[in-house]
Parts: structure tokens; C-alpha cells; sequence
């Protein structure tokens, strides 16, 4: 005899199966896994249903011949599934990736639109993207622009940021932040420049760099690169969005101001 299944309960099953095979197959992409087949997590989540094996046979036909015939529905699906992994990794990270090292922001420091960025003075696209940070600063006086120094390409790298953290803390984040972008490569000789260029107190500014406090910053920036899967500069989180790369200024705004469109 031959089981039946109301149409509601089919489309129930139906999309579940989908979402468990998506998932499983997103996550192993990522994972660079291949010895597991994403049906493994599917088989087992129906067989836990408690369906027959006629049952299961009409499931698998029926999820096949739906995303067969509407293949749009795999990017939508994969794209959901990013924006709810986006929004779970966020909501672990806290409030705290959105809480500047003091003195380290660019923009309006009380601004109501926040935007995160993970910048290294030694990486190329972050410098091409300071202007498109200034301009949608300029356009936008509600934006804070907070700084995550990740220092992850060079020697260099550590140095400048623990030296644009010592910046910050005399109230002249942004002018080292830009000398030490017009500098270019940040050797020792160009992070003393733009330290001066800045105006800083050098032998205040030194021993800042050396603190404790420094150094728990950059260790809290990994931590939080680490979280949301970030693995090179500039990463951006814009909104409910995180974003990696030199994505331009139209990007950052459509993110941050999606009503402005």
C-alpha cells in the first residue's frame, strides 16, 4: 500500500532537504572538505522523521526534479544561507567590534551609522581605499568610521598600527592615519615620518606603542578577524554585512544606507 503525503507537508519536506543539502554543501566548501557528501546530513535528518523507505524515495525524486526545474532557487538559497551565517557570526562577536580603541575613528566619533573597517598600512588596497572612506565620510556627517588595526602582512604592519594606536591616544588618529598611507611601504623610517608629519609626542607615543593596552588591542582585533572569518585587508563590516576587499564607495553606502539607493 502506498503512503501518501498531504501537498503542504511535501513542500515542508521538500524545502527542508533543500536547506540541509545547501547547507552542508556551503559548509564543506568552505571548509575545503570533499570526503563527506552533503546527502550523508540529509539522509540522516529524514531517516530521524521517522519516514519509510518509499517515503525517502519520493523525497529525493521530488527534491531533485523541484531544484532541476527552478535552478535559480540554489544562489538565492546560498546567498540566505550567507546572510544568516553573516548575522550569527556578528551577533557572537558583541557590540565590542563596534567599540573603537579610544581615539581610533575616523568620521563623526558620535555618529549614529557605524562602519568597521580591518585595515594593515602595508596592504595596498586599504590605501586605495582611504579616499573612499573620506569621501563617504564627507557625504555622510552621521558616519563613524571605526578603525581594527590587523596588522597581518609584515613586520611593518605591527609597528605602524601599534604606532597609529599610540596616535590615538593623542587625539591624532586620523592625521597618522593618512602620513602613514602617503608614505607607502611602512618601514621604520616611514612610520617616524608620519608619526612627525602628525604631530605627535615621540617619546610618549613610543612607550604607548609598547603598552599592554596596545598590545591587547591588536591581539582583540584578531580575535575578532578570526570570528567573522577574515582572512585579509580591507574587510568592512557595513550594516548587517561583512565585506572583504577594496569594494568602493557605492558599495559601502548601499550597506550602510540601503533607503538611499
Amino acid at each position: 500500500m502506498t503512503t501518501r503525503l498531504s501537498p503542504l507537508r511535501i513542500v515542508l519536506i521538500a524545502a527542508l532537504s533543500a536547506v540541509i543539502v545547501l547547507g552542508a554543501f556551503w559548509a564543506l566548501r568552505a571548509n575545503g572538505a570533499e570526503d563527506e557528501p552533503a546527502d550523508a546530513d540529509t539522509a540522516a535528518a529524514i531517516a530521524a522523521g521517522g519516514f519509510s523507505a518509499e517515503q525517502e524515495e519520493a523525497i529525493g525524486l521530488m527534491v531533485r526534479r523541484y531544484i532541476l526545474e527552478h535552478p535559480e532557487v540554489l544562489p538565492e538559497a546560498i546567498a540566505e544561507l550567507q546572510r544568516r551565517q553573516t548575522s550569527e557570526q556578528l551577533a557572537q562577536a558583541g557590540d565590542g567590534i563596534t567599540q573603537p580603541f579610544p581615539g581610533a575613528v575616523l568620521g563623526n566619533p558620535d555618529g549614529d551609522t557605524v562602519l568597521v573597517e580591518f585595515s594593515d598600512y602595508a596592504c595596498g588596497y586599504c590605501r586605495q581605499s582611504v579616499e573612499d572612506v573620506k569621501s563617504l565620510a564627507a557625504a555622510n556627517p552621521d558616519l563613524k568610521v571605526v578603525i581594527r588595526e590587523l596588522p597581518i602582512l609584515s613586520r611593518g604592519s605591527i609597528e605602524a598600527a601599534k604606532m597609529a594606536l599610540a596616535a590615538a591616544k593623542q587625539g591624532k588618529f586620523g592625521a597618522f592615519h593618512e602620513a602613514m598611507y602617503d608614505e607607502g611601504r611602512p618601514t621604520d623610517d616611514a612610520i617616524e615620518r608620519a608619526a612627525k608629519t602628525a604631530g605627535l609626542d615621540m617619546t610618549r607615543a613610543r612607550a604607548d606603542a609598547g603598552s599592554e593596552q596596545v598590545a591587547r588591542e591588536l591581539e582583540a582585533n584578531r580575535q575578532f578577524a578570526e570570528q567573522l572569518q577574515i582572512n585579509g585587508t580591507p574587510a568592512w563590516i557595513a550594516g548587517d554585512e561583512v565585506m572583504q576587499g577594496a569594494v568602493g564607495e557605492s558599495a559601502l553606502r548601499i550597506a550602510l544606507y540601503p533607503d538611499k539607493r
